[in-house]
């Protein structure tokens, strides 16, 4: 049986170490049982939740709402994000996480922590114990100590284990490409805090490259062309409503336009300008071409024999930036390759988690490790 192998093997080992592994081989059997597995996109503007055997059952704005002074919790989620720019003195909105990275270490295990008690305890007669295995995808430019905080985080809200990938090697996985094969695979995935971009050949990942140039600044990008333009000052959750409704990267076949309320500031008072898809694709154009530029940069890196797969397959696009209307014609006209967007990109993240959940070889290659 397994498990006498397992014992035959450790029993070699000093006394110490043996019962320190059975210990945790027997706690994981146990929990393993209790407790569902699961995989998170613990991402700058979004946390996506995939529950081994159900799918994605969490979709959620990555915000905490607490008082300033007792950091009492209040809401979390969509009742938070709802909040920003609405709170009173006493109370706070955050969001925590930035760039891509750890900005609130303790709103960051808040909402963790009230995440997985959340799925524990839905959709079961009889609620399971939060102990749960987990998978988070992260930006594959952190430092050994962002990676620390992300495995602290998820350990101090309740996980039993927690297992980091890269969040382009995920993506790639849950777009359903063949990231094992000899052949180049090129991912892009654009968030909110940072976008990634790589080339994967073979289960590991020949190339990388973590801008955090995506899709907060996008929204920065429109409040800044407003405010220069129209001398109207609007906060962020309204230029992301813009940017959602009619933001664009290439001509659309017809025009649109959003109205948006601000202030007024040569006045101090209420004021209502209409912006059009013309406007916004012009406020977003730098940041289109910032990213553009990493993309070429990357692709003039890749060794030889990848360059024709990449070329023949194309560059797909992940990630919540890449639902912007023409985004993948004007890179593919910046780089003259063929970009296609995933199926589903803002979910493609936690899906290649999920993937991984059931594919312990897959994931012992390619997990971050120290």
């Amino acid at each position: 049986m397994a498990i006498d192998r397992f014992l035959g093997k450790i029993k070699k080992t000093d006394p110490k170490k043996f019962w320190n592994r059975l210990s945790s081989f027997s706690l994981n059997r146990f929990f393993g049982n209790l407790s569902h597995e699961v995989g998170i996109d613990l991402g700058t503007a979004n946390t996506l939740v995939y529950v081994r055997g159900k799918g994605i059952v969490i979709r959620e704005p990555s915000s905490v709402a607490r008082k300033k002074k007792t950091k009492e919790l209040l809401a979390i989620g969509s009742a938070a994000k709802k909040m920003e720019g609405r709170t009173p003195k006493t109370i706070e909105s955050v969001r925590p996480l930035k760039d891509g990275v750890i900005a609130d270490f303790d709103a960051t295990v808040a909402m963790l922590d009230y995440y997985i008690k959340k799925v524990h305890e839905s959709g079961t007669v009889i609620p399971k114990i939060p102990r749960p295995r987990l998978i988070i995808g992260i930006p594959s430019g952190v430092t050994e100590v962002e990676r620390r905080a992300v495995a602290d985080a998820a350990v101090n809200a309740g996980a039993r284990r927690a297992d980091l990938v890269e969040e382009p090697m995920a993506a790639a996985i849950g777009a359903l490409l063949p990231v094992e094969d000899p052949e180049g695979v090129f991912i892009v995935d654009i968030g909110g805090g940072t976008s990634e971009i790589a080339v994967i050949s073979l289960g590991g990942v020949v190339l990388g490259r973590s801008v955090r140039i995506a899709g907060d600044e996008m929204n920065e990008a429109i409040v800044s062309y407003v405010r220069l333009k129209y001398s109207l000052l609007v906060g962020e959750p309204t230029a992301e409503q813009v940017k959602i409704s009619i933001g664009s990267a290439y001509p659309l076949p017809k025009e649109k336009f959003h109205i948006v309320r601000g202030r007024d500031l040569e006045t101090g008072l209420p004021k209502t300008v209409k912006l059009t898809s013309v406007e916004i694709r012009e406020a977003l154009s730098p940041i289109l071409r910032e990213i553009s530029k990493c993309i070429i940069e990357t692709i003039e890196e890749v060794p030889p024999e990848l360059i024709g797969d990449i070329t023949d397959r194309g560059i797909v696009l992940a990630g919540g930036g890449a639902l912007l209307a023409g985004i993948d014609k004007a890179i593919s006209e910046a780089t003259h390759m063929p970009v296609v967007i995933a199926e589903d990109p803002l979910t493609c993240v936690v899906r290649g988690c999920g993937i991984l959940l059931e594919n312990d070889s897959l994931l012992n290659k390619i997990k971050l490790t120290g």
